[in-house]
């Protein structure tokens, strides 16, 4: 029996051909033999192949076994040039995209077979996010239709950041602007976040009252210690420069006003008007000069004139941009992120102290529950929820954080890729790498900064909590898909800023409609995975117009105030 060797570029196979030993005997001999006299033995040859009908058969079939022989000889040979082609010829046809998730080899098949079902195709998978291996896997082209959906970007409707303040904003600037009897100082407190709505909200009061506004301080921050200042965090000169023709910014206060006792309040009220600031403030700002506010956040109303709401969105937008090193940083931890792809970024509240704040269970087990319940007894000022609503009540009027397994759920039943990159940002949780078990299981391309930075670039920023956080806000802005677990300042603040930069994709969980179907265990899980597309198909990040939705901040919902499209005019 012959036996021939097969190889290709994914795995050795050997193939068998059976040859009679008649045959086999019949080639030897003749190959063996002299041809002394090559007419005589063909004459005889010939006188028994007539004679011998059995000898007749076996000679065609030994010289179509040749034949099939020579014919596939190149294609069997074990190794040699033809091999090294069709090597190169494989890793041609299965290429791997730039963006490095799933890269699909070329169909050679005529077009007109497009709408016939396709086997499944091979893909190249690389194994790890910043480098590794690249295996071969096979998915199929559904699949691969569904990653597309998933990363798809809404619908901006042509909506622009538009900031055209009236003619009468525009004449009175001229005048604040030239103002130097009164300074406005504040000092804003609480994370990253709270002091940046603190500071926009300083500006828009320091323009209501025709102030010259000096440098907020930041408090320092006794939980984390840290000792950040307003230059440390933010760009201090394009701040003052890009407010210039709306308010006057100054470093400090001028020497004729530094002796200056200022008036400070006791506290402003929530939701404060314009209003009420100008007469509650103007004659002692009047008198005295100088007017230090504190306790800022979200004192003042939501619901202001169109000019300053227009303000309010400069401020956040244009001006308050990061110094330049944080923003160095955090682009480049983006820049990784993206080097194999689109990524999805996670706000995830696992922290102890918010299933304390929000009286929720951890979904961890009894043990964690059990830590967050005790921390709650002994610190029931922490308790920021109904304190008459049960755990679960909670948690069905969507008051509590999702914890890792829903948002594992949420996201796989919204079609997102199991070899999807995600950056997560937040504190560290309650039961640290145990909480995250679900995520990581599902999504094992799962990253926070400490994973994809060198230990060197955050070294400098180790006690700046702020500037880590920072550094997070970059890196949820940037990303292709961004999902907050529950709310928060950073939540909203994200949710403003991506849609005034065109509306990115941004899922908002859907907690109070969606958690009774995440314990509906009749359900199956393709009817789960309708049912979370139906209720989140509005919920992607498309324009939502401010005017329906009254107390909400302009900087988490910028249309129409702050931008505008072809069909709509700019509201003044």
């Amino acid at each position: 029996m012959g036996t021939w060797k097969k190889k290709n570029s994914y795995q050795n196979k050997v193939s068998y051909i059976s040859v009679p030993a008649q045959i086999i005997k019949s080639v030897s001999s003749s190959s063996l033999t002299h041809n002394k006299s090559s007419k005589k033995n063909t004459t005889k040859f010939l006188f028994l192949l007539l004679r011998n009908p059995k000898l007749w058969a076996f000679c065609l079939l030994s010289l179509s076994v040749l034949g099939i022989v020579s014919r596939l000889g190149p294609c069997l040979s074990p190794s040699g040039p033809h091999q090294e082609s069709q090597l190169q010829s494989s890793d041609s046809i299965a290429y791997t995209r730039s963006n490095s998730t799933h890269a699909e080899i070329p169909n050679a098949d005529d077009r007109s077979l497009d709408m016939i079902p396709k086997p499944p195709v091979a893909v190249v998978e690389k194994n790890e996010t910043f480098g590794g291996d690249s295996k071969l896997i096979i998915t199929s082209k559904h699949v691969l239709g569904d990653k597309n959906e998933f990363w798809k970007q809404p619908d901006g409707l042509g909506y622009k950041p538009c900031l055209d303040f009236s003619s009468a904003y525009r004449r009175e600037s001229k005048r604040i602007v030239r103002e130097r009897r009164k300074y406005l100082m504040v000092v804003v407190s609480g994370g990253m976040n709270q002091q940046k709505n603190q500071i926009v909200d300083a500006v828009v009061i320091a323009r209501i009252l025709g102030a010259v506004l000096v440098v907020p301080v930041l408090q320092v921050n006794l939980i984390w210690g840290d000792e950040s200042e307003f230059s440390d965090i933010f760009d201090l000169e394009r701040f003052k420069s890009v407010l210039a023709d709306d308010v006057k910014i100054v470093s400090l206060l001028p020497a004729n006003k530094i002796m200056t006792r200022p008036t400070e309040d006791g506290g402003m009220p929530f939701n404060a008007s314009p209003q009420w600031i100008r007469s509650h403030y103007l004659k002692r700002f009047n008198r005295d000069g100088v007017l230090l506010l504190r306790r800022l956040d979200s004192r003042l109303s939501k619901d202001l004139p169109s000019d300053l709401q227009k303000l309010r969105c400069k401020a956040a937008f244009e001006a308050l941009k990061f110094s330049p090193r944080v923003m160095e940083l955090g682009k480049k931890l983006a820049e990784r992120m993206r080097s194999k792809g689109p990524y999805i970024a996670l706000h995830l509240r696992l922290e102890k102290d918010v299933w304390v704040r929000t009286g929720c269970l951890t979904g961890l087990s009894s043990k964690y529950d059990e830590i967050a319940r005790l921390e709650g007894i002994k610190r029931p000022e922490l308790l920021t929820a109904k304190s008459s609503m049960t755990p679960n009540e909670r948690k069905l009027a969507g008051l509590c954080p999702l914890n890792a397994k829903e948002v594992t759920r949420l996201l796989r039943a919204l079609g997102a890729p199991r070899d999807a990159r995600i950056y997560w940002a937040g504190g560290e949780p309650l039961g640290r790498k145990e909480a995250l078990r679900p995520l990581t299981s599902e999504f094992p391309h799962l990253y926070n900064k400490y994973d994809i930075a060198f230990p060197l670039e955050l070294k400098p920023f180790a006690k700046r909590a702020s500037i880590m956080a920072a550094i997070d806000y970059i890196v949820c802005k940037e990303s292709d898909v961004f999902m907050a677990s529950h709310g928060g300042n950073m939540g909203r603040a994200i949710q403003g800023h991506r849609a005034y930069e065109g509306h990115k994709k941004l899922i908002t969980p859907n907690k109070r409609q969606m958690l009774p179907y995440f314990l509906n265990t009749s359900m199956t899980e393709t009817e789960f995975e309708k049912m979370m597309k139906k209720l989140h198909r509005q919920s992607l990040g498309q324009p939502e117009i401010r005017v329906s939705k009254a107390g909400r901040d302009v900087t988490k919902y910028p249309v129409p105030e702050c931008m505008c499209n072809n069909q709509t005019t700019p509201t003044v």
